[in-house]
């Protein structure tokens, strides 16, 4: 394991502390007047405000020109380390669709200079939300960084990035293609972000679906710090396991949480990872990585899904040990853009809560017998990885071998408890005990059939849009 800047990584938080041990945000009557806001939330929820990108595409249905909107504020949140009513959102890289075009399968990124960004946003004392303050995501030296995707030692999809007419994007868009003097352009610090945590001393912690990389940037939205599965990295201050470069594309770092004493960053996979390849995708065996940010261990834990190729879209932290964890599938309730022939009324929005405790940190596990740390594998059984072997002989043989996944259980159905009608559920605000927020990934507002861009629309009049939910749930730790 790689250990690089490791005072850096806790120097800012440690002296946050002292700062922060004389203060005290636990303002009664703001928390009693917040607690009567949530308590009468609309049931159906209520969007946040967006601005427009674009408005000069034509919808490849309605042949009409239709909106870009930013929108794009679901792919995480996380609340605000100190203001009840607060909540921070994170956007993923942009608007994007897939698209195969002259030079193979790839992404149309409309706005190809998009700037991933967090945006702070406060749910006033009428249930309206507004946003407060906007980060833009920078590279270290200050300058924004893109959505594109990553060049393939660094956590590429492999994916070609394509203009919305169809023309790739070059690093010279005026001349053709060339793979030496005019390759595609491709930003090593570009960022698909998913997980969004906020630290007590200002800073964020961002996973991603590239990498995945997990990025630590400053208050106003510098990097800071990384960590990722790519040793040749000169980047990185800690390096995860190797296998988790095997993360199946666009299905990476999904959530990410802290504990409570902001030491251990903890990370979900959205789904089963490509481990060794794509034999394993139709399963439902899917992992956690914890990272101890002061001690450099790292933890690593299996989470079985309901169903094979469901998504894990967030996770946030109640205890040390219990979290909280989204599982979805990727349906409408109503049917969506696909209209009402595609509704689907077993559609899974869940909510549960996960305790390490009773999963075998695979990370602890010594080789012996049938049982090998690989340096590039991982953890494997009979030279098999995990996930071979729950392909070839189920679950029972993880079990056999003493490897046992986390234990779950459901705390909120989202479509029994409010008719969740959005495909995606990506983001979880632990307002107290007693509130949780809930909030979809309206994708810009942006859909796309057969690679053609259109407006994503929940039904016949109604465009997606980001709306945060709040439900009463009983969050006591056990």
């Amino acid at each position: 394991m790689k250990l690089i800047n490791k005072y850096k990584l806790f120097l800012v938080p440690l002296i946050a502390s002292f700062v922060l041990a004389g203060c005290n945000y636990s303002n009664n009557d703001t928390r009693k007047n917040s607690a009567t806001v949530f308590d009468s939330y609309p049931k159906e929820g209520v969007f946040l405000p967006y601005n427009v990108l674009r408005t000069d595409l034509i919808d490849a249905k309605s042949q009409q020109a239709f909106e870009i909107r930013n929108g794009g504020f679901g792919s995480a949140m996380t609340a605000h380390p100190s203001d009840v009513n607060r909540f921070y959102a994170l956007t993923d890289r942009g608007p994007n669709a897939k698209f195969k075009g002259s030079l193979g399968k790839g992404k149309i990124f409309p706005t190809p200079d998009y700037t991933p960004r967090i945006g702070l946003f406060e749910v006033k004392s009428n249930g309206r939300i507004e946003q407060v303050d906007t980060i833009l995501l920078k590279r270290p030296d200050g300058s924004l960084i893109t959505g594109l995707p990553n060049s393939s030692d660094l956590g590429g999809t492999g994916e070609t990035p394509y203009h919305a007419d169809g023309r790739p994007i070059l690093k010279n868009d005026s001349q053709p293609y060339d793979e030496m003097t005019n390759p595609f352009l491709l930003d090593d610090y570009g960022l698909d972000g998913e997980g969004l945590v906020a630290l007590s001393d200002g800073t964020f912690w961002v996973s991603d679906e590239y990498g995945p990389h997990i990025v630590h940037f400053d208050a106003e939205g510098r990097e800071i710090g990384r960590i990722n599965a790519f040793a040749n990295d000169e980047r990185v201050d800690l390096t995860l396991p190797a296998e988790f470069g095997n993360r199946r594309a666009n299905r990476g770092m999904e959530g990410l949480a802290i504990t409570p004493d902001e030491k251990t960053l903890v990370g979900i996979m959205q789904s089963t990872m490509y481990h060794p390849d794509s034999a394993v995708k139709d399963l439902d065996i899917t992992r956690i990585v914890t990272v101890n940010l002061e001690s450099g261990n790292i933890g690593q834990y299996l989470y079985r899904q309901e169903k094979p190729q469901n998504s894990n879209s967030e996770i946030v932290a109640l205890s040390d040990t219990q979290f909280l964890v989204i599982e979805r599938d990727g349906s409408f309730l109503y049917g969506g853009p696909n209209g009402e022939q595609a509704a689907d009324p077993d559609a899974q929005k869940h909510i549960y809560r996960i305790d390490l405790t009773p999963g075998t940190n695979l990370e602890t596990l010594t080789s012996s017998g049938d049982v090998k740390q690989d340096m590039e594998l991982g953890l494997t059984l009979s030279g098999k990885t995990l996930e071979e072997v729950v392909l070839e002989q189920g679950w029972s043989a993880l079990a056999e071998a003493g490897i046992t996944p986390v234990s779950k259980s459901l705390v909120v159905d989202m479509v029994a408890k409010v008719g969740y009608p959005h495909d995606k559920m990506e983001g979880l605000w632990v307002i107290d005990d007693r509130h949780l927020g809930v909030l979809n990934d309206d994708d810009f507002a942006t859909w796309a059939t057969s690679g053609k861009l259109e407006q994503k629309m929940l039904d016949t009049n109604t465009v997606d849009g980001n709306r945060l939910y709040i439900v009463d749930v009983d969050l006591r730790t056990e």
